[in-house]
């Protein structure tokens, strides 16, 4: 293929990168990394949220302006920061791809944009970018982001039209009763009891408030309450999280949580406080650019997947403009790359990165921005 030859320096900048591994808002020595080959290739770029890093490259005939973005954090492990969610092997495809333009810049038609965004795992730096004007800034006409992805199979890659991964939510929940003897329940108002009692009603939300075709998922994942077996508990707390795609069914799980919640103070005399912390939005494939990217590479290369339930803060790129994020196949059986995302020990063949390149290089010249 005509990027091969890159394989080498991406791996490369993977092993770099890999080693460099730091967590949202404080990727300093990842960013000048980053900064400093860009200067290597001579490549122009701004710096954004302290440790964001974006730039162009313009083409000789531009049509419209390109985005592609590579989030650029690590993830905490009893080891330390360490990337175990492939954004070292995002960032190492993007600056593959940004040294191809550069090697073919007198081939370029079209504006190529690259973003290195901070803090996906955090607190959404997309969104950070977004309110900072940047797709403004260089007139953005469309974005394209992947994530390495262990359930998908080597050599393919994974996408859908509209919505591919959920929109989240986080949910912490105190219910504060009246502590007290546990041979005297008369006299108290148990937290414990009221708990398991909300837990079980909240399910009633997905099976009797949502509509059936609508993906939608709440998890209770922590309970905290009681001190001893023969005491009553006065407070227990609850931490939760949903899933949906559709923002109604997510303004509907949220407003149901809230009046269970008064309900339950009349109804057993207690307090339960909820605070709501809202996630990223859903990530939303935009359907012409889905079907261009299926005819760039033939649909012998793609899995439409199903939804998926896991979130992303690419979603704000494309509430600006429209996008298309993909997942980018790693599994692997006979090589044991085969751990999910977040697990200490993911990890994935290197040889995936030259085939991210390449569909960025089809894409890119089926479009006609690359001659």
């Amino acid at each position: 293929m005509r990027i091969s030859y890159l394989d080498g320096k991406v791996k490369n900048h993977r092993h770099n990168l890999h080693n460099l591994a730091e967590l949202s808002h404080v990727e300093f020595n990842t960013a000048k990394y980053i900064r400093d080959y860009l200067e290597k290739l001579g490549v122009e770029y701004e710096v954004y949220l302290e440790t964001a890093t974006v730039g162009i490259i313009k083409g000789k005939n531009p049509k419209k302006t390109i985005a592609f973005r590579a989030d650029i954090d690590a993830l905490p492990s009893p080891e330390g920061a360490k990337h175990l969610c492939g954004h070292d092997g995002h960032m190492s495809i993007l600056l593959g791809l940004i040294e191809y333009l550069i090697d073919n810049k007198e081939n370029l038609n079209d504006n190529i944009v690259f973003v290195f965004q901070p803090a996906e795992e955090d607190i959404g730096g997309a969104e950070k970018l977004m309110d900072a004007g940047v797709f403004k800034k260089y007139n953005v006409d469309e974005v394209y982001g992947l994530h390495i992805h262990p359930d998908f199979p080597e050599g393919y890659v994974a996408c859908k039209p509209g919505y591919l991964m959920a929109q989240n939510g986080e949910i912490n929940i105190d219910i504060v009763g009246k502590g007290g003897h546990g041979a005297i329940p008369q006299n108290t108002t148990d937290a414990v009891l009221i708990a398991s009692e909300f837990i079980t009603s909240l399910q009633s939300i997905i099976s009797r408030n949502i509509n059936p075709i609508e993906g939608a998922v709440l998890t209770i994942g922590k309970i905290t309450g009681g001190s001893a077996r023969n005491i009553i508990a006065e407070k227990v707390s609850l931490e939760a999280t949903m899933r949906c795609f559709n923002p109604e069914v997510y303004r509907t799980m949220s407003n149901r949580i809230k009046e269970f919640a008064k309900g339950f103070e009349v109804s057993y005399n207690c307090k339960v406080d909820i605070e709501i912390m809202d996630g990223y939005l859903a990530v939303n494939n935009n359907r012409e650019l889905y079907h261009e990217f299926v005819n760039a590479l033939g649909k012998d290369k793609i899995i439409e997947t199903d939804p998926l339930m896991i979130s992303e803060d690419f979603s704000y790129y494309q509430r600006e403009v429209p996008g298309l994020f993909f997942m980018l196949g790693a599994r692997n059986e006979e090589k044991g790359f085969v751990n999910g995302l977040h697990n200490i020990n993911f990890d994935f063949n290197e040889d995936i990165l030259i085939n991210a390149l390449e569909v960025y290089e089809v894409l890119l010249r089926y479009k006609g921005s690359i001659e």
